[in-house]
């Protein structure tokens, strides 16, 4: 048995599967009950048809509650589930004449058939469906008909065992992958969360690295250098967003207007996360330093060869020195989340600030973007 078959989501498909087959059992059971009593007057031993009908109804319902849970679909079950439908092929010409080619259980065979082929796959399709059809050969004289349900049987089988091996497969890998873009959501989010504390720390280290020794401030730049490079190996977005459709997720939050062109601004999927996050950041500022329900304003504006994002508020505005003093003291929010974002993009950062309020203009090249990615 594969690893990948005994997976929590393989384990899900397979549930689902034969749940639909209890539907099919219990249909293919009532065609086989009409079908025998319709040609009641055709067998030559009725009790024993009747006998075989009952088992078939008894069976149906014990094997429907035994499938129900993963745990009880054991190969014993699936043996005697198998072994009761080649059983009732092979008395089928103890109770009915010669001249009577149709079987006794007729259609009730597919329910240990595509059991076998959901639980051990293309594997017990095709051994169920080669002893079923050799079965259903050896109770009558072959010809071409016979022959053909036979094949069906076998190729059935076969079909439906590799179907949901695959489908089991699919969806134990979507799982891995889920779970994986969990997993590095999360990273991504602890590490832009814890992201600017060390940098403090480091800024901290950097300014006391004098009094430290020189093995401090050699260690401060090494670990720094690692930071940086961890950045810029994490993964990047593949294809091609409208940068218009991600912007309007800023809308949610209070007092944010953003204001876009009516027709798409499609950029680089990477390209377009980090303007979001820039605009984001600008955002977060706005409602650290001017108040939780300040209105603010996103105004985006594409050209051929740019884009150009502005982020407005009606604030106070930012002190002279005041972003200095910041990055001395290490709270470098502005220097890497906004600055350094758009550095890294090849665009610039401007920013305009005085009693009116801040505003941030960044204008970021199309057509490089796009090469680069």
């Amino acid at each position: 048995m594969s690893p990948w078959s005994s997976s929590p989501a393989a384990i899900a498909v397979e549930d689902r599967l034969f749940r639909a087959l209890a539907v099919l059992r219990g249909i293919v059971l009532v065609n086989a009950v009409a079908v025998t009593i319709y040609r009641a007057d055709d067998f030559d031993r009725p009790a024993a048809a009747a006998a075989a009908v009952a088992v078939m109804v008894v069976w149906t319902g014990f094997v429907t509650w035994a499938y129900d849970e993963h745990r009880r679909r054991t190969f014993p079950l699936l043996v005697t589930d198998l072994a009761l439908a080649v059983g009732l092929l092979l008395v089928t010409p103890l109770v009915q004449p010669d001249d009577v080619t149709a079987s006794l259980p007729g259609f009730w065979v597919m329910g240990a058939l595509f059991a076998w082929a959901i639980h051990y796959r293309w594997l017990g399709g095709l051994v169920a469906g080669t002893l079923l059809a050799a079965a259903d050969l050896l109770r009558q004289d072959i010809d071409a008909s016979d022959y053909n349900n036979a094949f069906l049987l076998v190729l059935g089988g076969t079909v439906v065992g590799f179907m949901c091996g695959s489908l089991q497969r699919m969806a134990t890998e979507r799982d891995v992958a889920e779970r994986a873009a969990a997993v590095a959501d999360e990273r991504a989010r602890l590490a832009r969360a814890v992201h600017d504390g060390v940098l403090q720390v480091l800024a901290l280290v950097q300014r006391r690295g004098g009094d430290l020794g020189p093995v401090a401030g050699e260690q401060e730049r090494r670990l720094r250098a690692l930071i940086r490079a961890q950045d810029s190996l994490s993964p990047v977005a593949e294809g091609v967003v409208d940068l218009v459709a991600e912007l309007t997720v800023l809308e949610r939050r209070t007092g944010v207007t953003v204001s876009t062109p009516g027709t798409p601004v499609e950029l680089p999927a990477a390209t377009a996360h980090e303007l979001v996050a820039v605009a984001g950041a600008c955002l977060d500022n706005v409602r650290a330093h001017v108040g939780d329900d300040a209105p603010a304003w996103v105004l985006l504006q594409a050209f051929p060869d740019r884009v150009e994002l502005t982020v407005r508020d009606d604030g106070p505005g930012i002190a002279p020195g005041r972003l200095e003093e910041a990055a001395a003291q290490g709270r470098l929010g502005v220097a890497e989340s906004i600055r350094g974002r758009i550095a890294d993009l090849g665009g610039t950062a401007d920013l305009t600030t005085g009693s009116f309020g801040t505003e941030w203009e960044f204008v970021v090249p199309r057509v490089d973007l796009g090469s680069s990615s």
